[in-house]
């Protein structure tokens, strides 16, 4: 079998294996690792994809992945065996709901820690060790993640007390829901490190990024015998895995009968860093019938304003959201699909970013913006739309979705609303929904959902703290905890048990960083 080589953004004479991509997680002067020329991604036929209807989710995982990596059969099996098993509380490991017809929810939830980033960082640390073999790395890794809530927990899981890896987690210190700063904040193992940053998601992206290419660190790093990798999305390890769950969405359809093999169908994402849609674009180039991407931004639009004009502008105001880990105004996958769209331009991508680094700003030219319009719609969703969604569907569908599920919910309404004349029926086109995470990792703001016309968005939570502020402290549950009993009671719907237990372990990190204190707090790592 041939397999892919791979180039960087902003150095298309670089050309590297799948192996090197993931060990160095971000190109030496900064660009991404991306296949080196789309046509020659694997592809998955009619037939192939049908067949995966029949398999299990990790046999779909071993097709979807084998001509992308360069693995054996056997180094790939093993890695998709250990990620998606036991340790997915559903048994297809992500689950296609039927909301309504013409939507279906894939809830890629059912992880350890209740969010879509289970799905790539479960097999990334098995990626990593095969990888690290392959290019010959003996050295200790140290695996370096900015996050705006569930990347983090995710990573810190994936790789905890994993031999020869040391991971440091940054997130803003407001910029996450109480349930993600607990789990981080309660992280078992030895090998962890998780650091609050006085700032937002932008600013700990931005530092972390920087510590890889900064000279200081990286003379640090070759003293202390360390090398550094990434578990963001910008490492195509990352990446990767998240194409497989578009194509067993699809198999399923076929398999329920709901869909015929070559039917097109619509993907909507709740969008951040743009690594989660650009996932549904790599689907499509592999051979996965898509007739539109749906990009959903809540009111950090950013994406919406530049898919819609072309203008790619951060000097605006920049919102902490219910949908936190859509709170970014710097998307850094976008890079990989302006290098696909420009025709493998890196001088175009250097400049646009070299821009955008210097004002804040960049313009594509007229023939990659039309490129962009073709294949991706784009809307957002206000944080008022977004409770008014959650409660909708709850008590339209019996059906609870998170803040970011909501956005997505939303977005798609208003994409059939211009298509379809807000007509739903059942011989529209297929949307699937990308469900990023359980309801209760954002429990305070969907329980206020629930109850936002009655009383007033927060307002029900917000009383019902102040009725116990009289009982004792030993007595009181945590507000984590406090809220996720008040919305099990509202629902009927059970907390999963990773969530529910989190509060009875204790808290570990309480370090909180200015957002300059990123290198310092990786050299203090490195120290021996």
């Amino acid at each position: 079998m041939n397999h892919l080589n791979y180039t960087s953004t902003r150095n298309s004479s670089i050309s590297v294996t799948a192996a090197e991509t993931i060990v160095k997680g971000i190109s030496e002067e900064g660009g991404l690792f991306v296949p080196s020329n789309l046509g020659d991604l694997p592809k998955l036929t009619m037939d192939d994809i049908k067949a995966l209807a029949e398999k299990p989710y990790h046999e779909r995982a071993f097709d979807v992945l084998r001509g992308l990596l360069g693995f054996d059969d056997n180094e790939l099996r093993s890695c998709v065996g250990k990620a998606y098993g036991f340790n997915f509380r559903t048994l297809g490991v992500a689950r296609l709901v039927n909301l309504n017809s013409p939507c279906y929810m894939l809830e890629l939830w059912h992880g350890p820690t209740s969010a879509f980033k289970d799905m790539a960082l479960q097999i990334l640390p098995g990626l990593l060790g095969v990888s690290m073999k392959k290019v010959g790395k003996t050295r200790k890794t140290l695996i370096l993640v900015a996050t705006s809530g569930d990347t983090g927990k995710a990573a810190l899981e994936g790789f905890k007390d994993v031999d020869g890896i040391e991971i440091a987690v940054f997130y803003p210190e407001n910029g996450v829901s109480d349930a993600q700063k607990m789990q981080m904040a309660t992280q078992e193992g030895e090998n962890v490190h998780v650091f609050a940053v006085k700032g937002n998601f932008d600013d700990c992206q931005n530092a972390v990024k920087a510590v890889f290419t900064n000279t200081e660190v990286a003379a640090k790093a070759e003293q202390s015998g360390v090398s550094f990798s990434s578990a963001n999305s910008i490492n195509w390890g990352r990446l990767c895995p998240q194409i497989v769950y578009y194509f067993s969405a699809y198999a399923d359809l076929i398999g329920k009968k709901e869909i015929r093999a070559g039917d097109k169908v619509n993907i909507c994402v709740p969008t951040g860093n743009f690594g989660n849609i650009l996932a549904a674009y790599y689907a499509m180039e592999m051979g996965l019938p898509v007739e539109k991407l749906i990009c959903a931004s809540n009111t950090n639009n950013i994406l919406t304003d530049f898919i819609n004009t072309g203008v790619y502008d951060c000097n605006r105001e920049f919102h902490t959201t219910v949908s936190p880990s859509m709170d970014i105004l710097i998307s850094s996958n976008l890079e990989r699909l302006l290098y696909h769209l420009s025709g493998n331009n890196d001088n175009l991508v250097r400049d646009w970013f070299s821009s955008l680094r210097q004002n804040g700003k960049f313009e594509v030219d007229e023939n990659v913006k039309s490129k962009i319009s073709s294949l991706i719609y784009a809307g957002w969703c206000d944080e008022r739309e977004t409770s008014d969604t959650i409660k909708a569907v709850f008590y339209e569908h019996g059906y609870l979705m998170d803040t970011h599920t909501a956005v997505a919910y939303k977005v798609w309404r208003d994409y059939n609303k211009e298509v379809n004349g807000d007509k739903i029926t059942k011989t529209g086109t297929k949307t699937i929904i990308a469900s990023t995470a359980n309801p209760y990792k954002f429990g305070e703001a969907v329980y206020s959902a629930l109850c936002a016309e009655s009383v007033g968005y927060r307002d029900e939570y917000r009383s019902a703290e102040t009725e116990n502020e009289g009982d004792a402290a030993e007595n009181k549950p945590g507000g984590v905890a406090r809220s996720m009993i008040m919305l099990a009671e509202k629902t009927g719907i059970c907390v999963p048990k990773p969530l529910a237990l989190m509060n009875q372990k204790p808290v570990r990190f309480t370090e909180v960083l200015e957002k300059d204190g990123i290198k310092d707090a990786v050299l203090k790592i490195l120290s021996p």
